[in-house]
């Protein structure tokens, strides 16, 4: 009888414990149109509110740096879509970086990081870069791990900790997931164009954008192979699409013919792949919002959106003085899709007027992507 009793105990305890099911992370909202695909997330670091407030403190604090001087928003601010009119970036040290600082829009959806290096696919290794590259220095914490650490395991912080990462302890495994989860949360898909092509507003946009959208998608522009779908980039993906459309492109920036290709300073994908063929190659970003994200390429030797049509109608650029000196229209491994187009001066300003409907002022102005209170 006890032997029964006993076996009736472990049988209902066996059925409890199968009847239970781990805790499911909470359900993250995303800031999209109906319609739109999630954007993809990895498994290890799922959204969710509390990851994404703790991430928005630290990337305003300048404590994440090793002399507090700068922090993430120092090269990403808001009102430049996150970049900053800066021809190329300043490290905490002072150093003069060699690349312009790319925006954070839609970063969420986008299949590469960082201007040229096809091996860096998620938020999470990105934001490890500046934080401990020491070529150049940007956020410097190698060698100074631990008394950055040692800032964010006061008490102001806990709370928040807790939140994002019950049981976890405070490292930077931690921080940077939650830097992660804030920037794949800047979202920018309320501009103009998107009440026009996704939400049926035929006056959202003026005639002359019409036409501008009408040559940008044509095949004698070509300006869509690069800056196609609704992302207005080729690195792109989503919960509907995980291919890799490879978004290196060599544009005929420069040709230098003592070194047979870009300068030395940045030969762009081939330092990574140490192909030849990939010299010169970087990533199409996205336009969108690109109207503020002046100067451009990944250098930031072009000052205007007008200039910058004016490289593409050329084919290239022809530099006949300076440092690099050259003619990157003849640049051999130029992209076919960069091959020079008439334009007229009517024509320019209807593209121009495109790309400005791609501008979402309510992301360059919401207060929840901006810095938060300091009673955090």
């Amino acid at each position: 009888m006890k032997s029964k009793y006993i076996g009736l105990l472990l049988f209902s305890l066996l059925a409890v414990i199968a009847c239970e099911k781990p805790a499911k992370p909470p359900v993250y909202h995303w800031p999209i149109v109906e319609g739109f695909p999630k954007p993809q997330v990895p498994a290890d670091n799922p959204m969710s509110d509390a990851k994404v407030a703790l991430g928005r403190v630290l990337f305003y604090d300048k404590a994440l740096s090793f002399n507090q001087t700068q922090s993430c928003a120092s090269c990403h601010q808001q009102q430049f879509a996150f970049a900053e009119p800066l021809q190329t970036s300043i490290g905490s040290t002072g150093q003069e970086h060699r690349r312009n600082a790319l925006a954070l829009v839609n970063i969420a959806y986008n299949k590469t990081l960082t201007w040229a290096h096809d091996g860096i696919t998620s938020i999470e290794q990105q934001v490890l870069i500046p934080m401990f590259g020491e070529a150049p220095i940007e956020l410097g914490i190698t060698q100074h791990e631990n008394a950055v650490l040692v800032r964010f395991k006061q008490e102001k912080y806990a709370a928040l900790f807790d939140k994002a990462f019950p049981n976890e302890a405070i490292s930077f495994n931690t921080i940077s997931k939650a830097l992660a989860s804030f920037v794949r949360s800047l979202i920018s898909l309320n501009a103009p164009f998107d009440h026009y092509a996704y939400q049926g507003d035929d006056n959202a946009i003026s005639e002359a954008a019409i036409r501008g959208m009408n040559l940008f998608f044509s095949e004698k522009f070509e300006c869509h192979h690069c800056h196609g779908g609704f992302n207005f980039t080729q690195s792109t993906t989503h919960e509907r699409q995980i291919l890799d459309r490879r978004p290196f492109h060599n544009t005929g920036l420069y040709f230098v013919e003592r070194d047979n290709g870009y300068p030395k300073k940045d030969i762009g994908l081939a330092e990574v792949s140490g192909l030849s063929r990939d010299n010169g190659r970087f990533r199409a970003p996205t336009l969108r919002n690109i109207e503020v994200t002046a100067p451009y390429m990944h250098d930031g030797s072009i000052s205007t959106l007008s200039e910058v049509l004016d490289f593409y109608a050329a084919g290239g650029r022809a530099l006949v003085q300076g440092e690099f000196v050259g003619d990157g229209r003849a640049n051999p491994l130029k992209s076919p899709f960069v091959r020079g187009f008439e334009m007229t001066e009517q024509d320019k300003q209807d593209l121009l007027a495109f790309l400005a409907t791609l501008t979402d002022e309510a992301f360059l102005t919401n207060p929840e992507f901006g810095p938060p209170s300091t009673d955090h």
